[in-house]
């Protein structure tokens, strides 16, 4: 029998976080936790408490984790329409990468814990601060955000449930896809100016 790793949060939401993305999100129990620990199943009640509070911390850090990667992608770029490519690439390679730990950003317990809502809140202020680039004020600008995201989502939960079957490059389609996107939003900040 190997030996214990000392437990902390910290271990417990990174062991999650590697269960769920190679075997599911729904997959991600007590006990597995505990076994890959090597350790008793009550011993996590030392630091969480119970199977509800470790989705919701899998979903604080799968939501900060993700804002990390879209901040990275958006410092690398000078160019407005390459930054949106950016952070779109950003988002499906997030999702790519960690599955099960995306699958969390959205099975948080309670979606309005304040926890929660900050980090989500994190995610929508940037992009709504990035799309106010193009123009867009007042609602257009949230209408914006929320096309963008419905988007982003859309195509990254079509790729993970094998919905892109037609052997065509799925990149080029994202590419393609953020393109009609951006020149949608060119057009409405025009709108939103005269």
């Amino acid at each position: 029998m190997s030996p214990r790793i000392g437990a902390d949060l910290n271990t417990i939401v990174q062991t999650a976080v590697e269960i769920a993305d190679q075997d599911g999100f729904y997959e991600v129990t007590l006990t597995r936790v505990a076994q890959k620990l090597n350790i008793r199943p009550p011993s996590l009640y030392n630091h969480i408490d119970g199977l509800q509070e470790l989705r919701k911390q899998m979903a604080i850090y799968g939501l900060h984790e993700l804002y990390a990667a879209l901040l990275e992608a958006n410092a690398s770029v000078k160019e407005l329409d390459q930054g949106l490519h950016a952070i779109g690439e950003a988002y499906v390679d997030f999702a790519r990468r960690h599955p099960g730990l995306y699958e969390a950003t959205f099975q948080a317990p309670d979606p309005s814990d304040p926890e929660v809502e900050r980090a989500g809140t994190d995610i929508v202020m940037f992009a709504v601060h990035f799309l106010r680039s193009y123009g867009l004020e007042g609602d257009e600008v949230i209408h914006a955000t929320r096309g963008l995201r419905s988007i982003l989502h859309g195509f990254s939960s079509l790729e993970q449930k094998g919905g892109f079957r037609m052997d065509l490059e799925r990149n080029e389609s994202l590419h393609v896809i953020i393109n009609t996107f951006i020149a949608g939003i060119r057009k409405l900040g025009t709108n939103c100016n005269e």
